[in-house]
């Protein structure tokens, strides 16, 4: 992978009057003593650490050499933007717990701990030395021709100098002709200088760069943009039910009591009878929001959790439900939620198509994670693929990491089970956080 602005800039004509040449030679300078260093510092270790390693003391020598390539990645990442503008992400991800052994346990498991440190050997056994190859021929080869009528008047007296242990100068015209062509060598020596120094630069990227972890970033920000929608649908659903709570609600029951007055006050014949029937008319309306208001943010579900919720869902259904709930006491706010919506949805789907007689609702806490059930004494035999109401609530599911199964076989019965992860430091909390914590993943549906 080339380093597209120093690449660019060593084909563009007014590379010489930029500052690439410059930041070419700090590049290369900077590894000279940044290798130099590595290598003292991992010789001192592997050495010390195996010496001392029969007394227990080596080991963590040992320890810190095969970590020793994350820092210098870390490093030679902030390095590489001297010639290379487009930032190398890190490969770490965050350890799991807090402290020292959380972080050293989560670097041991990760490839990129052990490619850094191959990388770290590489680097103070080969790489720095070509660098200082490169940038010392330049220096010596131009500073040498530079520096020919200092060194004539100087340690030469005068009379004559050696240039770069090839040539004699005898004379001060010899001597400045060796200076004027050092001079006019300078810029041609940078070209090469520039093409050594995207030429490591690219290696740099090849080897500290990770395909996994720029996909594992990829998943992890797709993750975070599906729950970051859920919870704006959250906050849309509940402002919607708020509207209509607070504005159409009212008003339909301000005009209810209004139509019922002007019956009481008009009872007889033709209008009495049509304000009769518009005083009803405004009742079914106002029924029917609120069932819309219920089915878009149930009060229930929010002042006393999934349980009562689940309850009153099931008191509502037209075909007797028996609810068991076993819970610690309330769940994450997108736990509940989602796992309410299932659970109507399931019931919907019983008391359309299933022809039970009875269904039940089971719900537990169990291996962290909230387990429900619906089961039904149907006739079994549902397809559910040509619905878009499961595949919903299978992917509301997804976004907390958890999974839905279905199984309808012939004859019955219907088993509708989903888990969601709600490990029991986040049980009685009541924070969308959780969400935000967990990983997508694909939901699993699956009919028999």
């Amino acid at each position: 992978m080339h380093s597209p602005s120093l690449w660019q800039a060593l084909r563009a004509p007014r590379y010489l009057r930029s500052s690439w040449p410059w930041r070419s030679a700090a590049y290369l300078l900077s590894g000279v003593s940044v290798g130099l260093v590595t290598l003292v510092s991992l010789l001192l270790l592997v050495v010390s650490g195996s010496v001392l390693a029969v007394v227990v003391i080596g080991v963590p020598l040992l320890l810190i050499f095969v970590l020793a390539g994350i820092p210098l990645a870390a490093l030679e990442r902030r390095r590489l933007r001297l010639v290379d503008p487009v930032v190398l992400a890190d490969p770490h991800r965050e350890p799991d717990g807090t402290g020292l052994a959380a972080w050293v346990r989560v670097r041991l498991k990760e490839p990129a701990t052990w490619r850094e440190l191959g990388y770290a050997l590489l680097f103070a056994f080969v790489l720095w030395p070509l660098e200082a190859l490169a940038l010392g021929t330049v220096l010596v080869v131009c500073g040498g021709l530079l520096a020919t009528p200092v060194v004539m008047a100087t340690a030469g007296g005068g009379e004559e100098a050696r240039v770069l242990k090839v040539w004699l100068a005898e004379s001060y015209p010899q001597a400045f002709a060796a200076a004027l062509i050092g001079a006019l060598l300078l810029p041609v020596l940078a070209y090469p200088l520039g093409v050594v120094a995207a030429g490591r630069a690219a290696l740099t990227r090849q080897l500290l760069s990770s395909r996994d972890a720029s996909v594992d970033s990829r998943i992890q920000e797709l993750g975070r943009s599906r729950v970051r929608l859920v919870d704006a649908f959250e906050a849309e659903r509940r402002r919607i039910e708020r509207d209509l709570h607070d504005g159409a609600q009212q008003r339909l029951v301000a005009l209810s009591m209004t139509l019922g007055l002007a019956r009481l006050e008009n009872p007889g014949e033709p209008l009495g009878g049509l304000l009769a029937k518009a005083h009803d008319e405004a009742g079914t309306v106002l029924v029917e929001i609120r069932e819309l208001i219920r089915g878009i943010h149930p009060q229930v579900l929010t002042d006393r959790g999934l349980k009562d919720a689940v309850e009153d869902v099931a008191d509502r259904s037209t075909v007797p439900v028996d609810v068991r709930f076993e819970l610690p006491g309330r769940l994450p706010e997108p736990v509940e939620t989602a796992a309410y919506f299932a659970v109507s949805e399931a019931l919907a789907n019983v008391a359309k198509h299933s022809g039970a007689e009875r269904a039940e609702v089971c719900g537990k806490i169990a291996d962290g994670e909230l387990v429900v059930e619906v089961r039904d004494d149907g006739a079994g035999g549902a397809d559910f693929s040509g619905g878009t109401g499961l595949q919903g609530v299978a992917d509301r599911i997804s976004v907390l990491d958890g999974h839905l199964v279905v199984s309808s076989p012939a004859g019955g019965p219907t088993v509708f089970r989903l888990r969601i992860p709600c490990p029991p430091g986040d049980t009685g909390t009541d924070t969308a956080a959780t969400a935000t914590a967990l990983s997508s993943r694909t939901p699993t549906r699956t009919r028999t």
